[in-house]
């Protein structure tokens, strides 16, 4: 068993799954906007998404998805849709905190939310694609892709995790709680960017 190719798969998707998007981005916001318990939630849809994503790469599906511009587009454009959608509903929030407060969701929702979010993000196969090219070739089996697969899967859910406990602690509620409308304003911001940049990468795959 190749334990270094796992070692490295596995630190490169940490440097993906940990870097600054829209998935920790929202992470971080709902932990210091509601709570370290729906923080956690949130945190476990966005990890069970991103492992589907994992099952479709290391299935052989991830390349399959990439060749296929029409299904590829599709996807992109309502991952860009959803995360415009997202940017909608930061920007309200920080418009009408109060009234946003009195709107928070349940851990259902939560849940749902996070899964939904990184469901709908077709470039984490990218991601999934180039963290397993790192450390396994044509010559390997089965067994190395299912178990790098694993690793990355865990490798997600410490990562989301990390984040939700992170920003729940009491210092980062409170400074969220002060400065809510401007971090809301900013979350807003982001998401817009993510989206618009996600849709016009739909359009520049046509021919």
């Amino acid at each position: 068993m190749d334990y270094l190719a796992l070692v490295s798969i596995g630190f490169a998707f940490f440097i993906v799954t940990a870097s600054p998007g829209p998935a920790t981005i929202s992470c971080a916001a709902v932990a210091m906007s509601s709570g370290r318990v729906a923080g956690l939630t949130y945190a476990a849809g966005l990890s069970c998404g991103l492992a589907f994503w994992g099952l479709i790469a290391a299935s052989g599906m991830g390349a399959v998805l990439q060749g296929s511009v029409y299904w590829l587009m599709m996807l992109k454009l309502l991952g860009g849709l959803y995360l415009l959608w997202l940017a909608f509903l930061s920007a309200r929030s920080a418009w009408w905190p109060a009234r946003e407060q009195a709107a928070k969701p349940g851990g259902r929702s939560w849940f749902a939310k996070g899964l939904i979010l990184n469901l709908s993000n077709p470039k984490a196969v990218v991601a999934w694609m180039a963290a397993l090219s790192i450390g396994i070739d044509s010559n390997d089996g089965p067994v190395l892709v299912a178990l790098a697969t694993a690793v990355c899967i865990i490798v997600g859910f410490v990562c989301y995790a990390g984040y939700s406990i992170l920003f729940s602690i009491t210092a980062m509620a409170r400074g969220y709680q002060h400065c809510s409308r401007m971090i809301d304003g900013v979350v807003a911001g982001l998401f817009s960017v993510a989206g618009v940049a996600l849709i016009r990468s739909a359009f520049a795959r046509q021919p």
